[in-house]
């Protein structure tokens, strides 16, 4: 009997080439990043209209006006974007800040930080409820389960862009990135897409319309906290970490040190909303 021995190559899938610009309206260039991010705040609005509809999620009638939502999408636009700009250069890029400042408002040269828009929404969050007089944690909870609907979109947009690719794999669906080198590597940008987008609103769906989680404050937020510091950290296990990034706590990456404190964070708001206290104002 005689055997031939074929060799197994793993297969690579070329990466899609997509053109980042969406369409142009005569000299202006519409990006499918900015369209992402309008998508995910256009649709995360619309969604955050739909709980306050539903009182039966709610101890007492909603914390706010659906109307008093549209203010609520300004201000959190607002801190998504500055936040986001300067967190991406203050966490990944800080000398570019300082030989650069006006890179800052080059937006069209793209760069964005999850945990920087973050911290400014949840600023910009702030200052709307004391304004407006209603509930920072209930403020917060609507905002936590509309964030999964941009998260989906924006990794989305970073796989079109070939932006923050994976890790080198031999995996069937692996994938060769332009820029990236020849090396075929994990898609780790849809991997964040299914878990930081579609899981993590599954999960805070069920919280709030099976458990009514609303009826406790706070308690929204913090499984966002969690399942997004646990969603991020594991994707970080096959995604390229950036050779720039500051604060890298060997073994973790950068983005593990960015996100696993957002668990001790999330535990400590839901500990807290099983106490049943509640912000009014700040």
């Amino acid at each position: 009997m005689i055997c031939l021995a074929i060799p197994l190559v793993p297969l690579v899938i070329d990466f899609p080439q997509i053109d980042p610009v969406a369409f142009s309206v005569g000299p202006v260039s519409i990006r499918w990043y900015g369209l992402a991010y309008m998508a995910g705040l256009l649709i995360g609005w619309l969604y955050v209209r739909h709980v306050l509809d539903e009182e039966r999620l709610w101890k007492g009638p909603p914390p706010m006006l659906p109307d008093e939502a549209d203010s609520l999408l300004l201000w959190m636009t607002f801190g998504v974007v500055v936040g986001g700009r300067l967190g991406a250069f203050l966490f990944y890029e800080p000398e570019t800040l300082i030989s650069d400042p006006l890179e800052l408002f080059r937006t069209w040269h793209g760069g964005m930080a999850f945990h920087g828009g973050l911290l400014g929404s949840g600023l910009a969050m702030a200052i709307f409820a004391r304004r407006h007089g209603v509930s920072l944690l209930s403020t917060f909870d609507l905002a936590s389960a509309a964030v999964p609907i941009g998260l989906f979109f924006g990794r989305i947009a970073n796989f079109i862009n070939a932006e923050l690719w994976g890790r080198p794999s031999d995996v069937p669906w692996a994938m060769v990135f332009p820029g990236a080198g020849p090396a075929p590597r994990h898609p780790s940008q849809l991997y964040e897409a299914a878990l930081e987008g579609l899981v993590l609103f599954a999960v805070i769906r069920v919280m709030t319309h099976s458990l009514a989680k609303l009826r406790q404050p706070g308690y929204v937020t913090g499984v966002f906290l969690i399942g997004y510091g646990l969603a991020r950290s594991f994707a970080e296990l096959f995604r390229e970490n950036d050779p720039n990034a500051y604060f890298d706590l060997y073994p973790l990456t950068s983005g593990m040190a960015y996100s696993l404190p957002m668990v001790l964070i999330g535990v400590l708001f839901v500990l807290h909303a099983r106490r049943g206290l509640d912000v009014r104002s700040v």
